[in-house]
């Protein structure tokens, strides 16, 4: 058996696999470093996209982050005259820790915003569930499930995370302390953690379906993202990855699926798979969590 996962990992490797590109938490995720905006940190990520030429990039809009910012309201303008655009709740509602009900009326609370952005064809009628926690209960995850499609919502599914949203923060401080020794560190950690854990997604994919499949990759829109996003995809083309949109990744048939089972602690489609499935998860290396929280402090 783990001859026959590593074969499939290793021809995955070494074809073409399609990714689409998405980002949660905006109109921004993390702290600020002195003196930048959100405003340019948007317009430089967007510009990133642009030079790379990567298909449409959806951005999880919680909208409660643009009261009484001028700022944020602007950088998320910026977004969503060049990218679509869907809901991540109004503020981020953690569902393993609120009812059903409170989830599906900050759903409801985070339309108005979504609806004001589409001055263009934008289908924003797509949920990324915050911190991927979809129900810790089958009840609540099924009746958000319920909503959801009767509302014509989709879920933006992710199978790729390596939780890069904890490199944002550190960034903004050792830019503070113009640490460039920390801030080196940070990038040759953030691709290390990437190319591990790129590699855990497709050996988890060749477990739960015994074949590579098209993949959905979580980023988050922060003050780390304009200057380590070129170095990040362009380690994604070295293994083998093509862009495409999130329409089209999950246009295969392994999205069609549902795991079907209550997690407190949530996951990736494929973590949540390896759960219902009762499957042992593979070794792979640990974050630098503690390094991170500690550096440029």
């Amino acid at each position: 058996m783990k001859f026959l996962l590593l074969f499939v990992v290793l021809i995955s490797v070494c074809r073409a696999q399609k990714v689409a590109i998405t980002f949660d938490d905006l109109p921004l995720n993390g702290e600020l470093p002195p003196g930048m905006t959100r405003v340019e940190i948007t317009r430089e990520t967007l510009a990133v996209l642009k030079n790379l030429h990567i298909p449409p990039a959806y951005g999880f809009v919680n909208a409660k982050k643009l009261k009484g910012n001028a700022d944020a309201a602007e950088a998320l303008k910026l977004w969503a005259a060049a990218e679509p655009f869907g809901n991540h709740t109004y503020s981020h509602i953690n569902l393993s820790e609120n009812p059903a009900e409170a989830f599906e009326r900050e759903i409801l609370q985070n339309e108005p915003a979504l609806e004001l952005l589409a001055g263009r064809d934008v289908n924003w009628h797509w949920l990324r569930y915050p911190f991927l926690h979809e129900g810790d209960t089958l009840d609540s995850r099924r009746a958000v499930r319920a909503y959801l499609q009767a509302h014509g919502y989709r879920i933006a599914q992710v199978t790729l995370d390596w939780e890069d949203y904890l490199w944002n923060s550190a960034y903004a401080r050792c830019i503070a302390r113009n640490d460039a020794q920390s801030i080196a560190w940070l990038r040759s950690s953030y691709l290390g953690t990437e190319a591990a854990y790129v590699d855990l997604a497709r050996q988890l994919a060749a477990m739960v379906y015994g074949h590579e499949i098209n993949h959905v990759l979580l980023l988050h829109l922060g003050a780390f993202s304009r200057t380590i996003l070129p170095d990040a995809l362009d380690l994604l083309q070295k293994k083998g990855f093509t862009f495409v949109t999130l329409d089209e990744a999950q246009s295969d048939p392994a999205y069609r699926g549902d795991p079907d089972v209550g997690s407190k602690y949530g996951g990736t489609m494929l973590e949540l798979w390896m759960e219902a499935k009762k499957m042992k998860f593979p070794p792979v290396m640990e974050k630098p969590y503690k390094q991170i929280a500690e550096i440029c402090k």
